[in-house]
């Protein structure tokens, strides 16, 4: 009997698990002009964990950035070469000083942002070189960045939100389906047989081998892939 795994049905990508991002509030992204913007308001977005800084601009038009530690409505915020390196504003990396915070940094130049975004984080310049800028994020790993890239100054707001315990596991399936993240992750040996190669109800049988045979087709595909080697090395 085939079985069909949850991850083949979540990536084949039907409407059971799309994330539901028609009810996202908006999309955060950099502008491509230049201009100030006045904070109008601070919206919740189910697909950002950190407030979103709702901003107009000069030319009326509104847009989206995910809110820095500190601003608050009525503040003037600035993108662009002529900005100065203070919280809230998007400067080019190859701007702002050495030892400076930032978030919500670009992957390359125009695409609007990418990295650091999650409330409370934030990644910081380590030094500048040719064509690039050395940044330290998170995680602590240091990655290289076109001198060309946008980021915000400062701290992302929201911070000590996910430090806070969910108590229950409700509260936690509620906060995973407003994005349609997989939650709970079942141990496949506790899964029926229909729904796992390694799943059955029978007691005597535990488990099975979790090295897929070479030939095993995409739903047998579970476990370890192919090891080059298994055993004790002796």
């Amino acid at each position: 009997m085939g079985k069909n795994l949850i991850q083949q049905a979540r990536g084949k990508g039907s409407h059971t698990y799309k994330a539901p991002s028609f009810k996202y509030r908006a999309e955060v992204k950099y502008t491509n002009k230049y201009s100030n913007g006045i904070v109008v308001d601070f919206v919740k977005c189910r697909g950002h964990s950190a407030p979103l800084a709702q901003i107009k601009f000069e030319d009326g038009e509104i847009g989206y950035n995910i809110a820095a530690e500190g601003i608050k409505v009525g503040d003037v915020v600035t993108i662009g070469e002529d900005a100065k390196p203070t919280s809230g504003n998007t400067l080019l990396l190859r701007n702002i000083p050495i030892g400076t915070s930032v978030f919500n940094i670009e992957s390359k130049p125009g695409d609007g942002g990418k990295f650091v975004r999650s409330s409370g984080t934030l990644a910081k310049i380590v030094s500048h070189n040719d064509n690039k800028v050395t940044i330290i994020l998170p995680s602590k790993k240091k990655k290289e960045f076109n001198y060309n890239c946008r980021a915000s100054i400062g701290i992302v707001s929201g911070g000590g939100k996910k430090e806070k315990p969910f108590l229950k596991a409700g509260t936690k399936f509620h906060y995973m389906k407003a994005r349609n993240k997989l939650y709970p992750i079942t141990n496949a040996i506790a899964m029926n047989a229909v729904d796992h190669p390694f799943g059955t109800s029978r007691s005597s049988k535990k488990g099975r081998p979790d090295i897929a045979r070479k030939n095993a087709p995409p739903g047998a595909k579970v476990g370890k892939i192919r090891p080059r080697r298994t055993g004790v090395r002796k």
